[in-house]
């Protein structure tokens, strides 16, 4: 072994979780090493090259409010974009972008490599070094040891990585690269509880032998759209996705195969995600559905490989080819790569404290697919907050948790090192009990301030940010003071717009809150002396038109503030609180929450339990309970 060199902060592994960790860890202004097992796979997407959708869209804008990179990327390297859920709510609104996967692994290389404190680094990572446990650097298997105060470990789908193809199956990451066995097995050494997750991808086929014109197109949005708050130039020639549907004979073959599909015949151990579940899930859950979407999307410009979303599968190759054939438009489909399941082991996320520290290992944590999640989003918002926490700790500096009602980010680790998970996690927006609250349109309002506070965020933008600010207040007092009459034009003007017509006099913002009523329509019978952005003009509507349900949401988070606050002691001794149930007590013993309101949110802890817990704290002395 040799001393390879000294940081601050180690991040292994250059997936999604990777990336934003060692950006945010090296703007933040630590010392930072990443190492990966390849340096031609950074940012790489192994499953759907697409970016956003339902609540993820929300993470990706999160994301880029706290300095973070992913929405950037998928600016400048996208070949559609469209907002989803237009004719729904705020709440539920988000963007969702199709990847020029290759242009989006280059820009993200290219990023790396000229940010400012970042090394990155082609290696492979065995073994971590642990002195009085605390974590002190890595190993790789050429015997370099390189030694930092703290390290991040986001190793994806990567450790312990088995593909399965029917009844073939090899060690192996994604898109066939070495999987990692060592750090995994030196993980276990260590003491950390493991399970065995599974995800998987659908094959892909050569868009020279679909026949189109037996799908229905799936355009992007005519209107210029971007994750990132600081992107100013848009991609406009846009290419389109398709869609199709499996149908009887599909079903059929899959039914005939499912002996030989390696999820049913045993092979596959790990668990696989309830929400993006295999076609074999699909067909055998939902055998009264007649057909199943399914999507082509182009995986870049300079490429013929067309992804087909929604028919991941673990089936043999061959019966992948008779599938194809009975989707319309996929008859005479030539499959460039075989979908394929791949198994892979994850940290128990109730392991880890929520700045995504282990408990176990001081200065090690986890982000990523290896904490238990799926999806690029997900894993992107763990980095980001991993390194910003990794750096704080190296240089002692404050670090960053954010609760459930400031980001799905927050919501995300909470559910993790809170509940943990038994399948691989997938945000949803039913997850957030306060999502009228983060809403794609004002994610940079939500945490804007608190990426500048952390170094994250430039000056320049900081103050473009203020500027926004101030003309969202400055056009809600207009239209405050603006006294709208029942005159004949504006009559018209309703009349015309179908809404109802004015009885009374009444201001110009309670008049928005009206459903039928836009704020397009004020606009045009009072204008503005000089135009407001896009964002502006959304926000001033969205804030009016919603602000008694807004307060409600912020009355309820309030409340839950109360419980948050009551932070429970890092020594106590739950064994020595009478009246707690059994299983809460292991509960509380295995996760150690640190609030009141974190204790009120596992499972398995009743509100009995928190009550005997808060009189126990509140009185600092064992809590004499009689149960009657």
């Amino acid at each position: 072994m040799y001393d390879a060199g000294h940081y601050d902060v180690i991040v292994i592994g250059a997936g999604h979780a990777g990336v934003e960790a060692g950006l945010a860890a090296a703007k933040r202004g630590a010392k930072t090493l990443m190492l990966t097992l390849n340096l031609d796979l950074v940012a790489f997407m192994p499953c759907n090259p697409s970016v956003g959708g339902p609540a993820k869209g929300v993470v990706v804008r999160e994301i880029d409010a706290l300095g973070g990179q992913m929405g950037k990327t998928i600016d400048k390297t996208h070949i559609q974009m469209r907002l989803l859920n237009t004719s729904k709510g705020p709440a539920v609104r988000a963007l969702r972008a199709q990847a020029d996967k290759v242009l989006y692994q280059a820009e993200m290389k290219r990023v790396l490599e000229n940010q400012q404190n970042l090394t990155l680094r082609q290696g492979m990572v065995e073994k971590l070094v642990v002195e009085d446990g605390a974590c002190k650097g890595v190993v790789t298997e050429t015997k370099a040891v390189y030694y930092a105060k703290t390290v991040i470990i986001t190793t994806g789908t990567f450790m312990r990585g088995k593909v399965l193809i029917g009844d073939l199956a090899y060690e192996s990451g994604p898109n066939n690269q070495r999987s990692s066995t060592a750090l995994s097995e030196h993980l276990e050494e260590l003491g950390f509880d493991l399970v065995r997750f599974k995800t998987g991808t659908p094959p892909r086929v050569n868009s020279h032998t679909i026949d189109y014109s037996k799908t229905e197109i799936q355009p992007g949005d005519d209107i210029p759209r971007a994750f990132s708050y600081e992107t100013t130039e848009y991609i406009t020639d846009q290419l389109p996705c398709w869609l199709t549907y499996t149908g009887e004979f599909t079903h059929k073959i899959i039914d005939e195969n499912l002996g030989r599909s390696a999820m049913y015949s045993g092979a596959v151990k790990g668990t696989g995600p309830r929400y993006c579940p295999s076609i074999e899930d699909k067909v055998v859950r939902f055998n009264d559905k007649p057909r199943h979407q399914i999507f082509l999307e182009p995986e870049g410009r300079n490429t013929e490989e067309v992804y087909v979303q929604g028919l991941s599968t673990s089936l043999p190759e061959d019966v992948q080819k008779k599938m194809l054939e009975t989707i319309p438009g996929l008859e005479k489909a030539e499959i460039m790569r075989a979908g394929y399941a791949i198994e892979y082991d994850a940290v128990v996320p109730t392991q880890l404290w929520p700045t995504l520290e282990t408990k176990k290992i001081e200065g090690l944590f986890t982000a990523g697919q290896i904490n238990g999640t799926s999806g690029y989003e997900e894993a992107a918002g763990q980095g980001l907050m991993a390194g910003v926490n990794a750096a704080a700790k190296a240089l002692d500096k404050e670090p960053l948790i954010l609760d459930r009602s400031q980001a799905y980010i927050g919501v995300m680790i909470d559910d993790l090192v809170t509940k943990g998970t038994n399948e691989p996690y997938r945000l949803l927006t039913s997850r957030a009990e306060y999502r009228l609250l983060l809403r794609h349109d004002n994610a940079d309002l939500r945490l804007t301030d608190i990426g500048y506070q952390y170094g994250l965020i430039s000056g320049d933008r900081y103050g473009k940010f203020q500027e926004k600010k101030q003309e969202i207040a400055k056009e809600k007092k207009r239209l405050q003071g603006i006294i709208v009459k029942p005159t004949e034009e504006v009559q018209k003007v309703f009349e015309d717009a179908g809404a109802q017509p004015l009885k009374e006099a009444v201001r110009a913002a309670d008049l928005l809150k009206r459903p039928e009523i836009t704020y397009d329509l004020i606009k045009s019978l009072y204008p503005l002396e000089k135009p407001l952005s896009t964002d502006v003009e959304e926000q001033v509507e969205i804030q009016i038109k919603y602000e008694g349900y807004i307060e409600k949401s912020k009355q309820q988070v309030d409340r839950m503030k109360k419980m948050e606050e009551k932070h429970i002691p890092s020594d106590i001794d739950y064994d020595a609180i009478q009246g707690l149930a059994t299983e809460a007590r292991e509960k509380l013993k295995s996760v150690r929450p640190l609030s009141v309101g974190q204790a009120s949110r596992i499972s398995g802890v009743n509100p009995s339990d928190v009550s005997i817990l808060l009189v126990y704290i509140e009185q600092g002395k064992i809590a004499k309970v009689t149960n009657d």
